[in-house]
């Protein structure tokens, strides 16, 4: 019943022609009737400018009711087709499957308030079907009306309709969930989505009424069928969800491959798959990516390629400043290669995030994001972080920070020669040159496209000072590797002013060829006897005139 005495009602409660009075919901509900119908003029124009017109008038309509679900759904589509992602989520962050603790919890205490309510009516069929038993036994036995049947089949027949009601949650939530690199969620929302609406037109086209045959449902020759039955959902938006959903079942296909190659110690194949995600064709959401370049300098840490592991840190903190992973694996590393004012700028930075997760009470980004930390481990990582602090800065102030291991760095063994230094160096240079150092960023789909720009920085300035300290790296093995061959050549100058001279080349060529003569003395006579034995078998009786000096032995 409406209270027409108060102030505000009466305001929005018109008085009509002949002095008729409505209710002011029934004025508010034709209002927001307009301003949807004008809104979804507005979409149907598929113009940024007109869309954020019809989504001022769903904003409107929206406050004088707030629970209309019609302007809901046009709302969220309208952030979906701005891309304004980040909105989308938390407008439905109530259906992100990681955050439905507190919904199952609901779910689980309304179940048992209907196990109980069913209870209670079957406890008063009993009752009444054991009375009339008892007040007739001639007459045919009275059958119950069962409430707990009827109740089921209402509450199923509401769930079907708030399934099909709230069907574009799914789709629109797990778009925006795809986009904001929660892959995991947005396959569960979409195939639900795709089940629902599969189950929705199974049932319909399986209705009664579709059924029925009617010659007046067929046109007749040179009519057109006009039908006001609600028609299926577009072909082209049911296509880009299905390629979607492959697209997302490939990148968790390999993402998880990679990880559990990364686990089992194959850091080769791990690398591998990761890069395929990375280095593909298509992109990938920006947080997404994220997290593979934190796995995947993991993988390059493992396997001692710490250059490559240091850039993939860059690039993750340059698509998420406030990776916690991220920062704490970059720590290591230049703590791994003696870098210590690196590590202790990155321990800091961490040490900073830390606070403002105690003074704000909660992670870092919205409350739908994945987090690799909970909030009760920080207090601990806090103290055990400021402990490596004081023991750095103690290392800095004993004079450790020259003693960098630029052979840990550029992935070289100690004794390595020239040319493999200068082969690792201009990989390293190729590959992680300041000018190239934002080329991933055309690989990575931007929630916001406002980002692209502060990303882009970011990549580009970690990147020169990566290059710079292999340069530096490269510098030092360098002259490491000249002073070695310098101490060398020394050393051969020394050995050869202690050894005597050699001989002569003309008299060592003629004592190598000149062979002592009683070789050859022993070599003629062996000869000598085989030919007269063979010219004594052929009847040779001449004299052959011979030297006395040839025959001596």
């Amino acid at each position: 019943m409406v209270d027409y005495c108060n102030p505000s009602m009466a305001v929005a409660s018109p008085s009509f022609a002949g002095g008729e009075r409505k209710h002011w919901w029934l004025t508010n509900k034709k209002i927001v009737d307009r301003y949807v119908r004008e809104a979804r003029m507005l979409i149907a124009t598929q113009e940024p400018s007109e869309i954020t017109a019809a989504l001022g008038i769903l904003e409107a309509a929206l406050a004088l009711a707030p629970r209309m679900e019609v302007a809901l759904e046009q709302k969220a589509r309208c952030l979906l087709h701005l891309r304004r992602f980040k909105e989308v989520a938390d407008m439905l962050q109530d259906y992100i499957p990681s955050l439905k603790t507190v919904a199952s919890d609901d779910s689980s205490s309304s179940a048992s308030s209907d196990n109980s309510s069913t209870q209670l009516s079957r406890e008063r069929v009993k009752l009444l079907s054991s009375s009339s038993d008892s007040l007739s036994g001639d007459e045919t036995a009275f059958k119950c009306f069962s409430v707990s049947d009827l109740k089921k089949k209402v509450m199923a027949g509401l769930c079907k309709n708030v399934e099909k009601e709230r069907q574009w949650r799914y789709s629109i939530l797990g778009q925006a969930c795809c986009h904001l690199g929660l892959m995991e969620e947005a396959m569960v929302l979409l195939q639900t989505g795709k089940r629902i609406a599969t189950a929705a037109f199974r049932r319909e086209s399986i209705s009664l009424s579709d059924d029925i045959f009617s010659f007046n449902k067929f046109p007749r020759t040179g009519e057109i069928l006009v039908s006001n039955q609600p028609s299926t959902p577009p072909k082209t938006q049911s296509e880009s969800i299905s390629h979607l959903l492959c697209h997302i079942k490939l990148l968790i296909r390999r993402k998880t491959a990679a990880i559990a190659a990364l686990d089992a110690g194959l850091y080769a194949e791990a690398i591998r798959h990761f890069s395929k995600i990375l280095d593909g064709r298509r992109g990938a959401p920006q947080g997404f990516l994220s997290e593979c370049y934190v796995h995947r300098a993991t993988a390059f840490r493992s396997a001692g390629r710490i250059a490559e592991a240091i850039a993939d840190c860059n690039r993750a903190l340059a698509l998420d400043t406030s990776c916690i992973d991220a920062l704490t694996i970059r720590a290591g590393l230049f703590e791994t290669i003696r870098c210590l004012p690196d590590s202790l700028h990155d321990l800091e930075h961490l040490k900073l995030l830390y606070n403002s997760i105690l003074r704000d009470r909660k992670l870092p980004g919205p409350i739908w994001k994945r987090q690799s930390v909970q909030y009760r481990e920080i207090p601990g990582k806090l103290c055990s972080l400021a402990t490596k602090i004081q023991q750095l800065k103690q290392r800095v102030a004993a004079g450790e920070t020259g003693n960098v291991d630029y052979y840990a760095l550029i992935g070289l063994r100690r004794g390595c020669s020239r040319s493999e230094l200068e082969r690792a160096h201009l990989l390293l240079t190729l590959k992680h040159k300041p000018d190239k150092s934002s080329s991933f960023i055309e690989r990575c789909e931007f929630a916001d496209e406002k980002d692209i720009d502060s990303v882009r920085d970011r990549a580009k300035m970690s990147s020169l000072l990566l290059y710079r300290l292999v340069r530096r790296g490269y510098t030092s093995v360098m002259s490491t590797i000249l002073d070695e061959e310098a101490a060398e050549k020394q050393r051969k100058k020394v050995v050869a002013v202690q050894q005597p001279p050699p001989m002569p080349v003309a008299e060592e060529s003629k004592a190598i060829k000149t062979p002592p003569p009683s070789v050859f003395q022993g070599v003629f006579c062996r000869d000598i006897a085989v030919v007269g034995n063979l010219l004594a078998q052929a009847g040779f009786n001449r004299r052959i005139p011979v030297k006395y000096e040839a025959l001596s032995c």
